[in-house]
């Protein structure tokens, strides 16, 4: 079954737990929770996470981006582009296609653009992903 990693800030940590679990249930492997952390301390705490992140970013088949999402989340993204893996772009609203505050970045051919509901989400990374 195919691997992912979802990229977001700490306010959508509920969602992301959401869509994690969800995923799971279908059969799929979350490559690194990183919602179970505590905020980091230090900045040896932030290296240790980064690592993390990464390895589980390359490790993943696929990447979802919940939006909002931090500085973090758009390296994340970087990564998982420079690596031609399919990326889902997710947003509850349209501001994805909004000319003042969209990245270039969101529009590449390996990047599914997705607004609306979690669920629609879900139904949709399954469906192209199984």
């Amino acid at each position: 079954m195919s691997k992912f990693y979802i990229a977001s800030s700490f306010m959508n940590i509920d969602k992301v737990r959401q869509v994690s679990g969800q995923l799971k249930e279908k059969g799929f492997i979350h490559t690194y929770d990183w919602t179970q952390n505590e905020r980091a301390a230090t900045l040896e705490d932030l290296k240790v996470i980064g690592e993390k992140e990464l390895s589980a970013v390359v490790e993943a088949d696929f990447l979802i981006v919940m939006l909002p999402a931090g500085k973090g989340s758009h390296i994340e993204f970087g990564i998982a582009l420079g690596q031609g893996k399919k990326i889902y772009l997710f947003s509850e609203n349209h501001d994805i296609d909004n000319i003042e505050s969209t990245s270039t970045f969101y529009h590449l051919d390996n990047v599914e653009k997705i607004s609306g509901t979690i669920e629609e989400l879900v139904k949709r990374v399954s469906l192209e992903e199984e």
